[in-house]
């Protein structure tokens, strides 16, 4: 069976009985501040589940979900976990409850799936202090021919559902309840293979050796945390169900790999073709190369997704995880001898496997560029950072945040790299690194030394890097008489004055914009190095202000190789692709043989 027919049954089978097929959210919820990517097909409907809202659908709703968790990264590598998957829903606001649920979910597992009932396991809520054991749900399982021997009784830790956890985390206003999850059993032999740690222990549906694989959680939306730490019941009891489409597509063919499920293989096929141009690399044959192998292919999928949604590497919040899985894809595809600009070919196996559905339509172009181009700007220090790397023989935190700013590694990456050698990075020195280049920021000296800055607030130090951008693009565009005269900087714009004696024309203005946001797109590192200041002029930094500076000067750098090199003091970002989107404004005399600039930030 194909995902599309799973998909397409399960969706057919809730709307049967009486639920309405809503449409998916995007990744990224313009409206819910409290979470960085949509991780269940709940959360655009919190205020529906609430009862604050009648949902204009009804009150029996049923859709496919694609689905990003960012804290699942780590676990990516074995047989069925991803970052990215696709979770089939149905949802009772307020109508059905939990015989009803049970019973269809039950029956679409036994009779549309043809699922064998001995291969199914059920978890039932055990009880706290303030809510009572399930008893209600046991007897339906056991009313449905389960046998009690199928049935496991776990804590809250594993059958209560809310977005912050069990009842003890749960925020006031946070809404969840106990929940029931259904296992599929791939066979004893998986739970008890040598790197299993539960090797000659008895095994349970929540263990992890990888014997058994969830696949469905009926959760019983019935409680709401009140301000003093209590649970209050609601008035409206709402059943939240979420299955993966890629683990029931896998035990429905009773697969065990969902690696192997026709969502996912064709990016593994492509991925060991272009490894085995010069190698012998095949999956299925080692255990290490495999997880690499599922990394990467995890990895480009949730990437496309990301992009389709609107998300662009970066290094804040939505966009350091796209560019985080992106690099990460690049550093385990380059391990296994791949070249790293054959990479970007794997998104074609993941917009063809979704090619009936309207996930990813009219995304191609945009998909490859953004991934392309990061690929791109990592590739150009992925080596050397790697080489760095290797020369250690310890790896502190503040060998972890040089390969931050100088190459461009996340700190994620470098801890990685670090384990596989059986290395722990210290954090806190990290942080104690980032920190201190940010105080050398704010701290930089006064006048024109400073860069013409009105403030040193987060805005202010992006402007003052472009000015360096700038004055570098100009000297390329318009020659290298183009020398800083001066400029000044606030929250808002900045005014950049160069000596030169003609208006530039219009095409020369967008020559200079296109280079400066070229630099940006490229996420350049920005490094500073303190020398004398004879050595930094003659080393090619450029010094517009040279009689105001002292025989020691920080030279700042952009790129590797550079793309600029300034006698300057701060502040600056890290990294160029903080900046955002650099327009030109205005163009005109500041005085004989002198041109003036206004320039915004766009984002």
């Amino acid at each position: 069976m194909t995902s599309d027919e799973l998909r397409e049954r399960y969706i057919k089978f809730f709307v049967e009985r009486g639920h309405v097929q809503i449409p998916s959210a995007p990744l990224v919820l313009e409206n819910d501040p409290s979470t960085l990517f949509t991780s269940s097909g709940m959360q655009p409907l919190v205020p529906y589940l609430k009862g604050e809202q009648e949902h204009p659908a009804g009150r029996r709703l049923t859709n496919s979900q694609p689905c990003f968790r960012a804290e699942d990264i780590e676990e990516v590598g074995d047989n069925r976990h991803t970052t990215f998957f696709e979770m089939l829903g149905n949802w009772s606001l307020g109508d059905y409850f939990k015989k009803e649920q049970l019973t269809w979910f039950w029956e679409f597992l036994t009779k549309e799936l043809n699922l064998p009932k001995e291969k199914l396991y059920v978890s039932v809520f055990e009880g706290t202090d303030q809510v009572s054991r399930d008893n209600e749900t046991c007897e339906i399982w056991e009313s449905l021919a389960v046998s009690k021997d199928h049935i496991y009784f776990y804590g809250a830790e594993k059958n209560w559902w809310s977005r912050s956890g069990p009842p003890e985390n749960m925020v006031p206003g946070d809404i969840g309840g106990p929940d029931s999850e259904v296992f599929y059993d791939l066979g004893a032999e998986l739970g008890l293979h040598e790197n299993s740690h539960w090797k000659g222990k008895d095994c349970h549906p929540n263990c992890e050796c990888g014997r058994f694989v969830e696949i469905g959680n009926s959760v019983f939306i019935s409680y709401k945390k009140k301000e003093d730490g209590s649970l209050e019941e609601l008035p409206q009891k709402n059943v939240d169900f979420g299955g993966g489409l890629e683990r029931l597509v896998a035990v429905v063919n009773n697969q065990p790999d969902v690696f192997k499920t026709d969502l996912l293989w064709p990016i593994v096929e492509a991925i060991c073709a272009e490894l085995s141009i010069d190698t012998e690399i095949e999956y299925g044959k080692d255990q290490t190369t495999d997880q690499v192998i599922r990394v990467i292919a995890d990895h480009m999928r949730a990437a496309v997704f990301l992009v389709r949604d609107g998300v662009t590497p970066s290094n804040k919040i939505q966009g350091y995880l796209l560019r985080r899985l992106i690099r990460r894809s690049a550093v385990k595809f380059t391990s296994l001898g791949g070249m790293l600009g054959m990479l970007n070919k794997m998104t074609a196996p993941v917009l063809n496997a979704y090619d009936n559905t309207d996930y990813l339509q009219k995304s191609e172009g945009k998909v490859q560029k953004v991934i392309y181009d990061e690929l791109e700007r990592f590739r150009i220090t992925l080596d050397q950072g790697l080489e760095e790397f290797n020369k250690r023989k310890h790896i502190d935190g503040k060998i972890a945040f040089d390969l931050y700013q100088t190459y461009g590694f996340p700190l994620e990456l470098t801890e990685e790299l670090a384990r596989d050698r059986g290395l722990k990075i210290n954090r806190r020195e990290f942080s104690k690194e980032f920190e201190k280049h940010k105080e050398l920021s704010r701290t930089a000296s006064a006048g024109m030394f400073r860069g013409g800055l009105a403030s040193t607030g987060e805005a202010e130090t992006k402007y003052h890097t472009v000015t360096h951008l700038l004055h570098q693009a100009l000297r390329e565009v318009l020659g290298n008489h183009v020398i800083q005269k001066g400029s000044n900087i606030t929250f808002e714009r900045l005014r950049f004055d160069f000596s030169h004696s003609e208006k530039l024309a219009k095409e020369e203005i967008r020559k200079v914009e296109d280079l400066v946001n070229e630099q940006i797109e490229k996420g350049l590192s920005v490094s500073c190095e303190e020398m004398d200041k004879e050595e930094a002029l003659k080393g090619g930094a450029i010094g517009a202000f040279g009689e105001r500076y002292g025989d020691r000067v920080k030279v700042y750098t952009i790129g590797e190789p550079p793309f600029s090199r300034e006698v300057c003091g701060g502040p600056h970002v890290l990294n160029t692709s903080e900046i955002g989107r650099v327009t030109i404004r205005k163009e005109g005399s500041a005085g004989a043989g002198v041109r003036r600039i206004y320039a915004i930030i766009d984002g």
